[in-house]
């Protein structure tokens, strides 16, 4: 695949959705030029890690938890800079996305010590920490 190929590429690539440098890179399958390619769209403003953050963490923030958006991020080769610049935002966000998520699912307080387990594993695969869980939900006493 030539140059202008390879542009064109990344290109109708990029028009369907926002990539981070990394997945872009992969997905082209790293042929021959792509890293003068990236570093052109890069330039050209049509590539930006930095807008690739803001677009997925939008995307997360009232599903999931810091845990979640910070490995999908690091997942997908983003910079730890750009990840530590994200964080403030995430973590103002996260109280409220959890108890959002919790509500939709749950709506309830636990009846017992297996509807409570049930709860916070739930929680913590969409990556709320232990301690935000606990504190919404409660310490729990049977």
């Amino acid at each position: 695949m030539n140059r202008t190929e390879l542009k064109e590429k990344a290109l109708r690539l990029l028009a369907r959705r926002e990539y981070s440098k990394f997945e872009l890179k992969s997905r082209l399958r790293e042929e021959e030029g792509i890293d003068e390619v990236l570093a052109e769209l890069e330039a050209e403003g049509w590539l930006s890690d930095r807008r690739y953050v803001e677009q997925l963490v939008n995307a997360r923030l009232g599903r999931y938890g810091r845990a979640h958006v910070v490995h999908e991020l690091r997942g997908k080769g983003v910079a730890e800079e750009l990840i530590s610049a994200a964080l403030p935002r995430i973590l103002e966000a996260e109280q409220d996305a959890l108890k959002s998520v919790w509500e939709k699912k749950f709506g309830k307080m636990p009846g017992d010590r297996k509807e409570l387990g049930k709860q916070v594993r739930f929680l913590q695969g969409r990556g709320f920490s232990l301690d935000e869980i606990l504190r919404l939900i409660g310490s729990f006493e049977t």
